[in-house]
């Protein structure tokens, strides 16, 4: 039995020594794909389209983008709406007067890129307004120290009728908050389908998902406020279809990894979900198409207003 113990011991030795040692694997490049990046809303403003190549994996430098292509969008009425060439891979389509898309139509997107045709369909679903944005005032004590946090939350309820689905976008002080763990999306208002949450104001986890916790450089194990006085908060609500939360669901999986030990038991690496086809061969292509309908709310911090509790 001593024996037995003596050999785990030495084996999870290995295996806490083995994750100190840098290792620089050499890849194979990979062939290049076609990339398509057509996430369209009708906020009032240009709509851009992407179309680019993909890289090798250790490869940081910006995406080359592919010109030439044609590039537009149709729906089911028979419009068509032009996206013109600007640079490095962006198309773009010019808003004037009137917002892209019609709630409850479905569109179809044509790329003609390098003597391939690539298409895709979606569906411009509803969204509901967000009602108002709030902040609240929260001391917590660790480790004998008190910490006071000023936390932000949006306010909206789900339409009524399952299955809408939707993308959470927040803004801190005009900044999109783009890490990997600040992905938000909801089904109806939680999590996933089936929960029963149908026409109901979305869940504490999902409105409280707006605030960024980032570590405080001045003191291990410590986080900054989210929020501090004078900052502002802006929160988008985005129609999206089944389809995009499998793929936003995906990609934060995909892209969320923290590292450190417990990297050993994430999920394989793998390419997320496309609902990009190309029409004319067998060529691969990634990226996806969706079109969303927004409704947003945002608020400055006063912390003056905020009640604190006694």
């Amino acid at each position: 039995m001593k024996a037995f113990k003596y050999i785990n011991t030495l084996i999870l030795g290995i295996v806490f020594m083995s994750c100190d040692d840098q290792i620089y694997p050499e890849l194979n490049d990979a062939p290049e794909v076609i990339v398509i990046d057509a996430w369209v809303n009708n906020k009032p403003e240009n709509q851009i389209i992407k179309v680019t190549k993909t890289q090798p994996y250790f490869d940081n430098s910006e995406s080359v983008g592919v010109p030439g292509a044609e590039v537009y969008i149709t729906d089911n009425e028979g419009n068509r709406f032009d996206f013109a060439e600007s640079n490095n891979g962006a198309y773009v389509w010019l808003y004037t007067t009137e917002t892209f898309g019609t709630i409850g139509n479905t569109y179809t997107l044509t790329v003609n890129a390098e003597g391939s045709t690539y298409t895709s369909t979606s569906k411009l679903n509803r969204v509901p307004t967000v009602d108002s944005v709030t902040f609240r005032y929260e001391l917590e004590t660790a480790f004998g120290t008190e910490e006071e946090f000023y936390l932000g939350e949006f306010w909206s309820r789900d339409l009524e009728g399952a299955g809408d689905t939707y993308w959470i976008k927040s803004f801190k002080n005009g900044e999109y908050l783009a890490k990997p763990q600040e992905i938000n999306i909801a089904w109806d208002a939680g999590f996933s389908a089936g929960g029963a949450i149908d026409g109901l104001i979305f869940i504490p986890p999902i409105r409280d998902a707006v605030n960024p916790f980032d570590e405080d450089p001045n003191e291990e194990d410590s986080f900054l406020s989210p929020y501090e006085d004078g900052d502002s908060l802006y929160v988008e609500l985005h129609s999206i279809t089944h389809a995009a939360h499998d793929f936003l669901s995906q990609l934060s999986i995909q892209t969320n990894r923290p590292g450190g030990f417990a990297a050993l038991f994430d999920t394989p690496l793998s390419n997320v979900p496309t609902n990009i086809v190309n029409t004319t061969s067998d060529g691969l292509a990634l990226g996806f198409f969706c079109l969303s309908a927004v409704e947003g709310n945002g608020k400055r911090l006063d912390i003056s207003q905020v009640p604190k509790e006694e």
